[in-house]
């Protein structure tokens, strides 16, 4: 399975500058095609044109490197999903929509970062910069969800935001790792990724009573 995208890349390698950043970049390629588990420290050294030695400047060992990228995937994530919620702008369940969409793009856009944050096996905790960078981006789809179940109708019993958070952000993780990634062994689907995940987020919000689909939230 290859996550690789076609950027149309050059010749990889490091010759002068920046380290750090040509081990990175020659890590992300690695990943792009061999996945994160399918590549060794000495192959990141040899992509990036260095000696087998030259990474420990930077980075303790493979895991710390791994971390590193999903680090700066999380943080190019949040980024993404909190421009795309605008604080709820024009109405939430807009914004909550919008919201959907750039997590299927980065799936799309990223399949490597992706993996890197997703399917590493990385004991995530182990690594601060990377539980905060993680941790900042669910919150974007937590603070979304607490705008949500402000919604709730009267007699309707308010679901706990949290959990909310944690069913939708579980069926976008599932639409985007089966069927938003350049994966070329998925399944052909009679709708798009979006409209998928779209249907299943209505159907959700529906069935714990809110008025999603009406004119119950007007534009602010």
């Amino acid at each position: 399975m290859s996550w690789r995208r076609d950027r149309g890349r050059s010749e990889r390698g490091y010759h002068h500058g920046n380290l750090k950043e040509a081990l990175l970049q020659a890590a992300l390629d690695l990943i792009a095609e061999k996945g994160p588990a399918g590549f060794t420290f000495a192959e990141a050294a040899r992509s990036a044109g260095v000696s087998p030695a030259a990474p420990y400047r930077h980075f303790r060992d493979r895991d710390e490197l791994l971390s590193s990228i999903a680090q700066r995937g999380f943080e190019q994530f949040e980024a993404l999903l909190t421009a795309a919620w605008d604080d709820g702008r024009p109405d939430t369940p807009t914004a909550f929509e919008r919201l959907g969409k750039a997590y299927l793009k980065f799936a799309r856009d990223e399949p490597a970062s992706y993996s890197a944050m997703f399917e590493s096996g990385l004991a995530i905790d182990a690594y601060p910069g990377l539980f905060a960078a993680s941790e900042r981006a669910f919150a974007v789809i937590r603070n979304a969800a607490e705008r949500l179940a402000a919604m709730t109708p009267p007699g309707v019993s308010r679901p706990p935001a949290m959990m909310m958070a944690l069913h939708i952000w579980s069926l976008s993780h599932g639409i985007a790792s089966l069927f938003a990634r350049g994966d070329g062994s998925r399944r052909k689907l009679p709708m798009s990724p979006d409209d998928l995940l779209e249907a299943g987020v209505l159907i959700y919000l529906r069935g714990l009573g809110f008025p999603i689909g009406t004119d119950a939230e007007k534009p602010r």
